[in-house]
């Protein structure tokens, strides 16, 4: 049975612009409920077990604002170039179109180690390498996502499959935000990839998963907008 990946509408108010977000690997809506971008529906993707994604009723948006947050800027690197979507900004946020790479991702070896040994033990301590001291962690296990620990091997698992499989990406991001204490992929190879590419890099302080990074960007940032 043929599945496409989890696409959850936060906002689906009509709106002639949409948010479109990619969220990373293991997550749902759950974090980004309390997010409310002005004026624009806002819809959350997730669950990579699939790049199949359901395009229905998006030839509405006269606008469309792409963000991708980790494992998400893959994802959205892969499926947003098929969409033929009226795109007005890109961004990507803690995370690169080549997840599993040596020099340009997470680096195979540690990929692999965290698939081969995901436990709900090795799973919390990821999480709390995700974000940025014991407070945000304790915050994050308010919100964190509640999907089987099996389903988040599995999606582990399709996309390394799906990496090693594809082509690489043609999607030209606009800009790029590297947090220099992003723990889970490395800000170095971040920033090589995003210079490989061309794309413009902000550089922040922040974790991996920071609330102030989605406030700003999947908030703040539309309120004048």
């Amino acid at each position: 049975m043929r599945f496409n990946m989890k696409q959850t509408y936060i906002i689906h108010q009509h709106h002639p612009r949409l948010l479109l977000f990619f969220a990373g690997w293991g997550a749902d809506e759950t974090p980004f409920k309390v997010y409310h971008p002005a004026n624009s529906d806002f819809m959350v993707c997730y669950d990579y077990r699939t790049l199949d994604f359901d395009s229905s009723g998006l030839d509405e948006y006269k606008e469309v604002n792409v963000i991708g947050w980790s494992m998400g800027v893959w994802a959205a690197s892969q499926v947003v170039p098929q969409l033929s979507l009226p795109i007005a900004s890109s961004v990507a946020i803690n995370g690169t179109p080549y997840p599993i790479d040596e020099h340009l991702g997470i680096p195979p070896a540690i990929f692999r180690g965290t698939l081969d040994g995901l436990t709900g033990a090795s799973l919390h301590k990821f999480l709390r390498r995700m974000c940025k001291d014991g407070a945000a962690f304790k915050a994050f296990l308010e919100i964190t996502p509640r999907r089987p620990l099996e389903e988040l091997h599995d999606e582990l698992a399709e996309i390394e499959k799906m990496y090693n499989k594809l082509l690489p990406a043609t999607f030209h991001w606009q800009e790029a935000v590297v947090g220099s204490n992003d723990r889970i992929i490395p800000p170095a190879n971040q920033l090589q990839a995003w210079e490989t590419l061309g794309t413009p890099v902000k550089q922040t302080e922040e974790a991996h998963y920071q609330e102030e990074i989605f406030r700003r960007y999947l908030q703040e940032l539309w309120i004048n907008n």
